[in-house]
Formats: structure tokens, C-alpha cells, sequence
């Protein structure tokens, strides 16, 4: 009886790790289409504008950046407003809070 319960525990063991690895391998099989694929945009859009290529990837990462920055700029002026809207009119909930 514990033979088999080891022996389905070292069956178990093998086929859960034959699955891993080749859900590991469709990952990095996807990774690497999508990598591939994605440097050619880049490669594409240079040779169109007759630049380099890495000079368009640092144009995405920068780009990326400055919106970034700009939602959480837009974010804390609005937080801004909103408090000092709320400082200016407050609500009063009877005539005697004069």
C-alpha cells in the first residue's frame, strides 16, 4: 500500500514537471514572437524615417515617461482644486454656523 502511494507520488511528480516545462517552453515561444515582431516595428518605422532604430526606441520609452508624468500631474492640480474648492465653500448646516 505505501509502494503505490509513493509510486503515484513520483508519477505525479513527473507529470506535473513535463507539464511546466512545456508551458515554459509555449511562454518563451510567445515571448520571443512577440520580441521579434516588436524590434521590427521599430527597425520599420526608422528605415521610413530614415533614422536609427534605437533612436525610435528611446522616443516610446520617453514618450512613455512624459505621460506618465503628465496623468500624475494632471492628477495633483486637480487634487489641488478640489481641496481648495472645499476650503473656499464649505457647507454649513444651519443659519447660526455664521
Amino acid at each position: 500500500m505505501k509502494a503505490e502511494k509513493i509510486y503515484g507520488l513520483i508519477l505525479n511528480f513527473i507529470f506535473i514537471n513535463c507539464i511546466e516545462k512545456q508551458i515554459v517552453k509555449i511562454i518563451d515561444s510567445i515571448r520571443h514572437f512577440f520580441e521579434l515582431r516588436g524590434f521590427d516595428v521599430s527597425s520599420r518605422l526608422a528605415d521610413a524615417l530614415g533614422i536609427r532604430a534605437t533612436n525610435v526606441r528611446l522616443f516610446f520609452i520617453y514618450i512613455s515617461f512624459v505621460t506618465v508624468g503628465l496623468s500624475f500631474g494632471i492628477y495633483l492640480t486637480l487634487a489641488f482644486l478640489l481641496r481648495l474648492k472645499d476650503m473656499i465653500y464649505t457647507k454649513r448646516s444651519s443659519v447660526f454656523d455664521l
